[in-house]
């Protein structure tokens, strides 16, 4: 797998290029031409954390992973341990969807020693919701203690969710 290594406040040096590749160099065990792919990897610093980002975008889906630790190094080997998670998660998801694809990135028949987990939707909810505004539903989600929460939208006349950021402040997607 190609890496596209870069830095936001901090310099990529070699020992850093060095580790990240190795540790990036687990995944391609799980693609069948993993030669032709690029990894994009930001390093960026925000106060004490060091954060890194890989980003591997094949021909049918998209990888992504996001890490922050006061350790740059502790920061990438959590980042792959997330999307080997990913991975083996959504091995059979991903199996069954692209089974008689002919164009497929990923290898199904790797060693698994973890136990597969099945994933089911294990809840439904039916919500009664009125219409309204969104400063309403920043309220509506802050009462409910919730990262997000989907109302319909007068202003827009469609559905929206309101969504908390990780910088505190709020997003908002509309679905026409």
């Amino acid at each position: 797998m190609k890496l596209n290594i870069r830095g936001e406040k901090v310099e990529i040096t070699n020992a850093i290029k060095e580790y990240v590749e190795s540790k990036i160099a687990r995944l391609d065990r799980y693609f069948e031409n993993s030669a032709d792919l690029t990894a994009n990897v930001k390093v960026r610093i925000k106060g004490t954390e060091q954060i890194i980002e890989v980003t591997v975008p094949t021909t049918r889906f998209t990888l992504r992973a996001e890490e922050s630790h006061k350790d740059l190094y502790a920061a990438c080997d959590l980042v792959v341990d997330k999307l080997e998670r990913q991975i083996r998660k959504n091995k059979t998801r991903l199996n069954n969807k692209y089974k008689n694809v002919d164009t497929v990135d990923f290898v199904f028949n790797y060693d698994n020693p973890e136990k597969e987990n099945d994933e089911k939707i294990v809840k439904r909810k039916t919500v009664e919701s009125k219409p309204m505004d969104e400063e309403e539903a920043i309220l509506q989600m802050e009462l409910i203690n919730h990262d997000f929460f989907a109302f319909k939208n007068v202003d827009e006349e469609c559905v929206s969710v309101v969504y908390r950021r990780k910088d505190g402040h709020y997003g908002l997607i509309n679905m026409k």
